[in-house]
């Protein structure tokens, strides 16, 4: 199974389920990590920091793609809700993230990104 390293959560490391959204992943780890909309899509607040192995993601699809173009997300941010592993992947492919500034929740003590 591939690994996800969430960098400025002391990097905090487990392993994902490709199946599932980044989202799901990181909630099934009991990992509180914000997400207003329920992960539908409709804000930005699941936005990840891709630092290593974005490419092992689903390509952008139109909501993200949305988002993009009105400069809500930079390169190099993904929406948790809105990607996943690409269903081939190795077994000891890592994906480094970071949770971003502004969508830090205040009871988390962060480290460095």
């Amino acid at each position: 199974m591939p690994k996800i390293t969430i960098l400025n959560m002391n990097a905090l490391e487990f392993s994902a389920d490709t199946k599932k959204s980044l989202l799901q992943n990181i909630l099934d780890e009991q990992i509180d990590w914000l997400h207003s909309c329920g992960g539908k899509g409709k804000c930005t607040t699941c936005k990840v920091i891709l630092k290593e192995g974005g490419e092992y993601l689903t390509p952008k699809g139109s909501v993200e793609k949305n988002f993009f173009e009105l400069e809500k997300l930079k390169e190099g941010e993904r929406l948790a809700c809105q990607c996943s592993f690409k269903q081939k992947v190795d077994k000891d492919t890592k994906l480094v993230i970071c949770a971003a500034d502004e969508n830090k929740l205040p009871h988390i003590e962060y480290s460095d990104c």
